[in-house]
């Protein structure tokens, strides 16, 4: 009975959704408050039942109902309840669900928290949102419901994707979901933007923190997502540009430029047309990413469909959404006037380069990961474009924009002088000099781009702090002057501190681990001792064991240095029951300057010996922390009175139709 009334909540949702399409967007055209007010309503309502069938097919994997298919095909009886949970979305039906319970949430919060807002733009915001939903919706009900039953009811399940139960798993689809659907709320108030022809600096404060929170939660998606690859698949490794990890990285992309452009907006009026496009392509992207999981022209561990008809329906989807809104865009978009002037040495000509910078970032990721599709489409045959491709061609193109990332706060709006700026850099510089220098003096490989990253990141981080400092007027007059400054600052000015130090040591993380990585494979048996960067693994045999629904061979290692033992480390193999499928578990011990990794093969021979994979990866645990800070920073900045409060809309309405403006 549940399921059926999770069913049809979800039904009833498609066609509030239609009413919220439709009727406010023509209420705003007609300026007819009574129909613009129908999306307020109508988006709290298309919340609370898309909640309702959310809650019903949670219901039904948290209690095993195997007479509804979704249970059958990602359940188990002897799964640990937070995967029955995770289960949910860790598969294509529940995936989808939770992309239109995130994209219904993020309408009924404009609804509740948008009252500032002036009606008639709230009124087409939340008409576009729900235009997106109907297209999912459809997509849902037609080709991939979530509720359908199976009879008789199975007696258990097939179990989840072992790979998916992890923690990591657990956590990384709904903050990546909550990314790819934030950039939606952006490219509402684009499309509104463009029907009612005026971008201000009122629309600029609106857009921006819905964005910020988009950017945050996809930074801590594709974050979690790199953590679990690295310690889950036991190779070592925390990136290997497969092409759905590309489609995640392309819309952060263009969101970080979204980011700055809308800044531009705010502060001098122009650069409008670029914004817009930038909303719209942020989401665009996001539904490339949709498009690829969900369409079969991708073998991937992160593909969830294979179903062809189910990737027509999304390409038809992504067509209409992106073609239609570009075609918006290029009629409208000419009314679109900037009025402020910049010379090209100012923040805005700082913020333009790196705007240009990731467009251009976007383009070659976006070119590497569907020439293969496309080739392989024509019949050109199939081809590999990895890492060798993107490691030559994205990453040299990063160093001039973070070289700029230090300068451009330190510019002075409209002009500036970029000598002055670089005299004003001098102690970055100078470290940036001395880290490097040191590298090459006392490292015995040195590797030419892990040291142009460290001396980046040491840049970056020494340029951000200078700019604080410059804020605060530190040692330019008495201590307790500039501390009184620094309790003043804005949180959106905190925000970029926080956001551009932890860009640092992000860079940094990646530099270390790029270019002294230390990695040792072999076959041990118990007593064998393997020195690896400094570190001597001693193996101390392996023993089998039993989890909740898998078998395990956990192996041993005693870490020692200079005689002194650091950790203790137990790899797993793991085996589970219901799928037979192996999966590897490493062991890993974070210390300041890298981390110690351990991982345990297949048994080799007798006397207890086993293929080993030992590393030493340094300063790798800094991305993740310096992702969790960049998130952080984009918290504080939504925080800022400016954001929460916006430009409040100053019309009294007294009648149910608008005077025309």
């Amino acid at each position: 009975m549940i399921t059926e009334a999770g069913h049809f909540a979800l039904t009833l949702a498609l066609f509030i959704a239609v009413v919220q399409a439709s009727l406010p967007l023509i209420g705003a055209h007609h300026r007819n408050l009574l129909w613009m007010s129908l999306d307020k309503s109508t988006a709290i309502a298309q919340m609370l039942l898309i909640t309702f069938a959310f809650g019903s097919l949670t219901y039904s994997h948290v209690v095993s109902d195997f007479s509804v298919l979704n249970v059958v095909q990602n359940s188990h009886t002897m799964k640990p309840m937070l995967y029955k949970v995770a289960g949910v979305w860790g598969n294509h039906e529940g995936s989808l669900l939770l992309w239109v319970f995130i994209l219904a949430a993020f309408g009924s919060a404009v609804a509740l928290f948008g009252n500032n807002l002036p009606p008639t733009l709230r009124a087409r915001v939340l008409s576009v949102q729900a235009m997106i939903s109907v297209g999912f919706y459809l997509f849902m009900l037609l080709t991939s419901n979530p509720f359908e039953r199976v009879f008789p009811p199975a007696l258990n399940g097939r179990g989840l994707n072992p790979l998916l139960q992890d923690p990591g798993l657990a956590f990384h689809p709904p903050f990546l979901y909550l990314g790819y659907v934030g950039f939606s709320m952006a490219f509402s108030f684009a499309i509104a933007a463009l029907i009612e022809g005026k971008v201000d600096a009122a629309w600029a404060r609106w857009v921006r923190p819905w964005t910020l929170a988009a950017w945050s939660f996809l930074t801590v998606g594709i974050g979690l997502g790199s953590w679990w690859a690295y310690y889950e698949l036991g190779w070592g490794g925390w990136w290997f540009w497969d092409p759905v990890e590309n489609a995640s990285l392309l819309p952060w992309l263009i969101g970080t430029a979204l980011l700055h452009s809308a800044i531009v907006v705010e502060k001098r009026d122009t650069m409008k047309t670029w914004t817009i496009f930038l909303a719209i392509l942020a989401f665009s992207l996001s539904l490339l990413g949709t498009f690829l999981v969900r369409s079969g022209v991708l073998t991937s561990v992160h593909a969830f469909a294979t179903d062809p008809d189910r990737g027509v329906f999304i390409l038809l989807l992504l067509v209409i959404v992106v073609g239609g809104s570009l075609t918006l865009f290029a009629v409208r978009s000419p009314s679109l006037q900037s009025v402020g002037i910049f010379k090209p040495i100012s923040r805005e000509g700082g913020l333009l380069l790196n705007n240009l910078i990731l467009s251009t970032g976007c383009a070659v990721v976006l070119l590497g990961t569907l020439y293969p599709l496309f080739l392989d489409a024509v019949g050109g045959g199939k081809v590999s474009v990895g890492p060798p491709f993107f490691n030559s061609v994205f990453i040299p193109l990063m160093v001039p924009m973070f070289i700029a990332m230090g300068f451009g706060p330190i510019l002075s709006w409209k002009r500036s002088d970029l000598i002055q700026a670089a005299l004003r850099l001098k102690v970055a510089f100078i470290g940036t000099g001395i880290m490097c220098a040191t590298i090459l003096s006392f490292v015995n490989h040195k590797p030419f781009w892990a040291i142009i990253g460290l001396g980046i990141a040491v840049w970056l981080f020494i340029a951000t702090l200078t700019e604080l400092f410059e804020r605060i007027k530190l040692f330019r007059g008495s201590l307790v002057e500039s501390f009184e400054r620094l309790l003043r600052q804005t949180r959106a000015s905190w925000g970029m501190t926080f956001a551009h130090l932890g860009m640092s040591i992000v860079i940094a993380g990646m530099a270390g681990v790029g270019g002294w990585k230390v990695e040792s494979i072999q076959v041990m048996k118990p007593g064998d001792v393997v020195n690896v960067a400094g570190y001597e693994y001693k193996f101390l045999g392996a023993r089998q064991g039993e989890g909740p629904n898998y078998s395990i061979i956990e192996g041993k290692f005693e870490v020692f240095k200079n005689d002194q033992l650091v950790t203790t480390l137990r790899p797993q193999k793991r085996n589970y029951h219901v799928r037979q499928m192996p999966t590897t578990e490493a062991a890993i011990h974070s210390l300041f300057s890298g981390d110690l990794y351990a991982v345990i093969g297949e048994p080799d021979g007798k006397d207890g010996q086993f293929v080993t994979r030992l590393y030493f990866n340094p300063l790798i645990a800094w991305m993740w922390g310096g992702a969790l800070i960049m998130a952080f920073g984009a918290a504080v900045s939504i925080s800022d009175r400016r954001y929460r409060i916006g430009a409040p809309y100053k019309a009294k309405i007294k009648n149910t139709t608008l005077a025309e403006t």
